[in-house]
């Protein structure tokens, strides 16, 4: 059984389309069949007369299948072709999201050659999370020297984030870079303004992706 559960998204370009929704409420199912509508619901963000909906839509397509319990409780169960039809979208989601994490890194790397052409080699980074561990793969076989990765989460400040320990960005007055890419897509503005007087006083260049 796979364990990958897919919750609907909630973004401006990656609205949930039907297929989403399907998909979350099969594999949800897979992993626990004891969930109850609301549960599932409140699982996947929808709300109860949605799911009743969603759930009915499933049952007369035959992918899924209802029982009750002792007379008390209830499950649902996924059909043999419910199980097969899951395995299939998540196939298809999985091969989706990786043609996003390549078009992705394609990017990263177009904005790290621009640094390179106009001889910026000393970068240091700003945001340990998903994004940035796109740019460090997508540093792979390029010349740059990477002098620091920070983020303002104190909790992550002494840990070990892909090979590089992440510090407060107190330290990038000290650090000897040329520019400091914002490796968080969610924050960059507020990132940029954080990093204005750094800008100003040592002439480091903020790059965004």
């Amino acid at each position: 059984m796979n364990d990958l559960t897919v919750l609907p998204l909630r973004k401006q370009y990656y609205a949930p389309s039907k297929d989403t929704w399907v998909l979350a409420i099969l594999d949800a199912l897979s992993l626990d069949s004891n969930l109850s509508q609301r549960d599932l619901g409140r699982r996947l963000g929808i709300s109860g007369a949605v799911i009743n909906q969603r759930l009915r839509e499933l049952q007369n397509r035959s992918l899924l299948r209802f029982e009750v319990r002792n007379g008390k409780s209830y499950r649902y169960v996924l059909t043999a072709e419910g199980e097969r039809l899951r395995e299939e979208m998540v196939s298809h989601c999985t091969s989706e999201a990786i043609h996003i994490y390549t078009a992705l890194k394609r990017h990263c790397r177009e904005r790290l050659e621009w640094l390179r052409a106009r001889d910026i080699m000393k970068i240091a980074m700003f945001g340990a999370s998903e994004t940035c561990e796109v740019v460090i793969s997508a540093l792979t076989d390029m010349p740059f020297k990477v002098m620091a990765l920070v983020d303002n989460d104190t909790a992550k400040h002494g840990t070990v984030f892909h090979g590089y320990v992440v510090s407060s960005p107190k330290i990038l007055e000290l650090v000897d870079c040329q520019a400091v890419l914002i490796t968080s897509f969610g924050r960059q503005t507020e990132i940029r303004e954080q990093l204005a007087p750094l800008c100003r006083t040592r002439g480091v260049e903020i790059v965004s992706l």
